[in-house]
């Protein structure tokens, strides 16, 4: 299941989960999972460029949301998912107001074309494609209180599982292609002025690395994320406030569990937590969540009608 992993590092959390398109773990055939995660996420600090200064003028910033998710086994190999976040944001201080709405639609496909058993250990290997586009009409001009960048996006990962009885770890990295947008003005300043409401927004590298305990009721796992904006983008102007096209990288460390129940095993509760630290030009922000999922074998249904 996903985070919504949507791509924004704005000055907002990364979402992050137990189980999502970026673990070592397929959907069965004909199975469907469904759910709702609930994530909360708080600033009071952030880098201007790699320099760490407090937040003054807006006091804390924190991000609710609830995404609803789902993932169909079209095989034993073949996934294919999909994420819809609500978010809204909100200043403790200032002047001014949140935004809140529908952030982005992330449809994911994902492939294991290879899994080994040599010995006791089990390797696969996972191709996966994504692609995300704006469902409403928010503002991504208006940083750091944006849900969302505006920009349709493209990515393509490549992903390595190892498991060992109940340790596992899992590597992956993917190149991310976003969509330049239109902001509501026609000039701006980045490191120079453009004539123009069309904004050049960079491309961007994820790695993502995953270690811990993995069983048919139980994972438990330590999570580094690092992602690193490509060229094209700027550094926040001292005393000013963030662009789109900014540059925004984020190394994260966090903690994710994923639990099944015995006697409804197909019902699972998620929930985490991590954090960013160190960072250019984004938020020093603490994330929680916390989720359900089910699990319905959909041709299984059809034959019980």
């Amino acid at each position: 299941m996903k985070k919504f992993y949507l791509i924004y590092l704005l000055l907002a959390p990364l979402f992050m989960t137990s189980q999502t398109e970026i673990d070592g773990i397929m959907m069965s055939k004909n199975n469907f999972c469904f759910g709702a995660v609930y994530q909360y996420s708080s600033w009071d600090q952030y880098w201007e460029g790699t320099f760490k200064r407090e937040n003054l003028n807006l006091g804390t910033l924190s991000t609710k949301s609830i995404a609803i998710m789902g993932n169909y086994g079209v095989s034993d190999k073949l996934n294919i998912i999909f994420s819809l976040p609500y978010a809204e944001t909100k200043a403790s201080a200032g002047t001014m107001g949140g935004q809140k709405g529908l952030q982005d639609l992330s449809l994911t496909i994902k492939y294991m074309p290879i899994e080994k058993t040599i010995g006791k250990a089990t390797y696969s290997l996972y191709a996966l494609g994504s692609f995300s586009t704006p469902i409403s009409n928010y503002s991504a001009d208006y940083l750091p209180l944006s849900i969302g960048l505006q920009s349709k996006t493209a990515a393509l990962r490549l992903m390595g599982d190892f498991q060992l009885g109940n340790f596992f770890s899992t590597l992956s990295s993917a190149y991310v292609k976003r969509a330049n947008i239109t902001i509501d003005r026609n000039a701006y300043l980045t490191d120079e002025i453009h004539y123009t409401n069309k904004v050049d927004m960079p491309d961007a590298i994820s790695v993502n690395f995953r270690a811990g305990y993995r069983s048919s009721r139980l994972i438990a796992e330590f999570v580094i994320d690092n992602w690193v904006t490509q060229s094209g983008g700027f550094d926040i102007t001292k005393n000013n406030m963030p662009f789109p096209s900014n540059t925004m990288n984020a190394l994260k460390y966090g903690v994710n569990s994923k639990y099944t129940l015995k006697k409804i095993p197909q019902l699972s509760l998620v929930g985490g937590f991590n954090y960013v630290v160190q960072g250019r030009n984004v938020g020093k922000s603490d994330t929680f969540y916390g989720g359900l999922f089910y699990v319905i074998n959909i041709k299984k249904n059809k034959r019980t009608r």
